[in-house]
């Protein structure tokens, strides 16, 4: 006895079913397999014990504000005296006047910088940019640039610790929260490199 022309059709559109759903499956797993943390939707990293009396007065307070602001999680506005826009740059803007060494915006000579690209042409004008060819070795204090050829384009944060080729590092707008991740920098390639704190 054959089965009937419905049953084969839905039989069919089960296994097709079946088959986007499994593809579906293997595509997010590859996802989370090879993105970095600070592209993922989960925040479970909370802000490491850094030990500040090795560091530079300059270092400790941007260290403390950073972590003052991660436990507050402000919104994007406050770091960017009230626009809505993409707030990363804005945010590292908004520490570096709070710990006293404020950027001066090339464009506006305002001290907040609000894009990336214009956040690397100030570090490169005071000759503090690094390239990750360099082969430069980030500092609690530091700025990670990274480039536009990722799904989320440009992005920056801090570091905040250095354990050989991967820092701890803790950014504003990154899934709309202040975040902690860790990079290799050596092997994301989405890094193009640092803004030296001094």
């Amino acid at each position: 006895m054959t089965a009937s022309a419905p049953a084969r059709r839905r039989t069919q559109r089960r296994l097709v079913a079946v088959a986007v759903l499994s593809a579906l499956a293997l595509i997010v797993a590859g996802v989370l397999w090879w993105a970095p943390s600070r592209y993922l939707p989960w925040d479970t990293a909370k802000f490491p014990d850094i030990d500040t009396s090795s560091l530079s007065p300059l270092q400790a307070d941007v260290v403390r504000l950073i972590e003052e602001e991660h436990g507050k999680q402000q919104p994007g506005t406050h770091y960017s005296e009230g626009v809505e826009e993409p707030w990363c740059a804005n945010f590292v803007s908004w520490i570096m006047r709070e710990a006293g060494s404020p950027l001066s915006n090339p464009n506006s000579g305002s001290w907040r910088i609000p894009g990336v690209y214009t956040l690397q042409e100030y570090y490169e004008s005071q000759s503090r940019f690094e390239s990750v060819e360099s082969g430069y070795q980030p500092v609690v204090g530091d700025v990670v640039l990274y480039d536009n050829s990722s799904w989320v384009g440009q992005h920056t944060n801090f570091v905040v610790a250095v354990d050989g080729t991967t820092a701890t590092t803790v950014g504003g707008n990154e899934l709309g929260k202040i975040r902690v991740h860790t990079v290799d920098w050596a092997d994301d390639s989405a890094v193009v490199g640092f803004g030296r704190l001094v």
